[in-house]
């Protein structure tokens, strides 16, 4: 049990990908907010960026149409889903073929602004790492 509290621990602090990606903090200096507003369903609002850190300066968008490659990681999380979905839907509450696409559907739309935002801040973080003294 104290080697799983410490593992965990140890996964989601400062200075790793995935508290980045959790809290929404820049991939380098894991202090400025990466998203200018919270989570919403507001369309015009929900993959709005700051052009750079408030904290360190990264600038976000490094190079024209950077943020195009965050298709591909929105691709695979929505294939996952779909596919878990699915699986959920068929075996677990023995709907039919028809139902469980239906399911799939609705969990897309529902969770479309979450993958938005976690293609993004995945996509950054597989390019920038944390430096720990990267302050402005």
């Amino acid at each position: 049990m104290q080697k799983y509290i410490i593992f965990k621990v140890t996964m989601f602090k400062k200075g790793t990908k995935i508290y980045s990606i959790l809290k929404g903090k820049c991939p380098q200096c894991h202090e400025g907010d990466f998203f200018k507003h919270k989570f919403t369903f507001n369309p015009a609002k929900i993959t709005t960026l700051h052009s750079n850190c408030p904290n360190c300066n990264l600038k976000y968008m490094m190079e024209p149409s950077f943020f195009y490659g965050a298709m591909y990681v929105n691709y695979g999380i929505t294939v996952a889903l779909s596919v878990a979905v699915f699986v959920i839907a068929s075996v677990f509450f023995g709907l039919e073929l028809l139902h469980s696409f239906l399911a799939i559907v609705i969990a897309l739309i529902v969770l479309a602004p979450v993958n938005l935002r976690l293609s993004r801040i995945l996509w950054i973080n597989m390019f920038v790492g944390y430096k720990k003294d990267k302050k402005s």
